[in-house]
């Protein structure tokens, strides 16, 4: 006898193949967001800021940044040390405040240290000029760690006189975030040493 229903197991049959079409679609989506997140993420953490031969901070790809690590840490303490060193009576708290930025607590400890010796009193008191000349620093890296020996030429003009210096400091470099514009090369000085001070004569020709 014929009915108008359909069989059965041909109405199952159907509702089988949706439900597995749908299952299939859902996990292909899935799968697909999935990659899509992990190759955004992955994108996003080879992304980092690099420094220019120039000095310039610069988005570039994290191996290049690696490579281009030397630059960096070079620029890093160029400019901790001019700001350490190259001070005068109306910028050496300016000065002071930004090189603390950029080293832990060895660095604040030899400022503390300077500060009790009253260096900075006799700069008021004299109107004394310390200005940094050249800057020379090698860097060393051992076992994943970096360690760096810095040359800085300076002289202090004490109005008739104008005396040179040549100071030798050691420490170590290591990574941290970057704090713009505080510490724009993610870079920090530890275990800071002033190793070596002498006064240079100049040399008659």
């Amino acid at each position: 006898m014929k009915t108008p229903y359909k069989n059965i197991y041909a109405v199952l049959k159907t509702n089988r193949f949706i439900v597995i079409a749908v299952i299939s679609a859902s996990t292909l989506s899935s799968l697909f967001s999935g990659w899509m997140v992990y190759n955004i993420n992955d994108k996003a953490l080879n992304n980092a800021f690099a420094i220019s031969t120039e000095g310039s901070v610069i988005p570039l790809k994290l191996v290049t940044q690696k490579e281009n690590f030397n630059i960096e840490a070079l620029a890093h303490l160029e400019l901790f040390h001019t700001y350490f060193y190259n001070i005068d009576a109306s910028n050496y708290k300016k000065n002071l405040k930004k090189a603390l930025w950029l080293g832990n607590s060895s660095v604040d400890n030899l400022y503390r240290q300077k500060k009790a010796d009253g260096i900075y009193n006799r700069l008021l008191q004299f109107s004394l000029v310390q200005k940094v000349l050249s800057i020379e620093s090698k860097i060393q890296h051992n076992n994943g760690t970096y360690s760096f020996e810095t040359t800085t030429v300076f002289e202090i003009n004490r109005g008739t006189i104008v005396d040179k210096y040549e100071m030798v400091c050691t420490g170590n470099l290591i990574f941290v975030d970057r704090n713009y514009p505080n510490n724009t090369h993610g870079l920090l000085i530890t275990n800071y040493f002033e190793k070596s001070l002498k006064k240079v004569f100049n040399q008659n020709p």
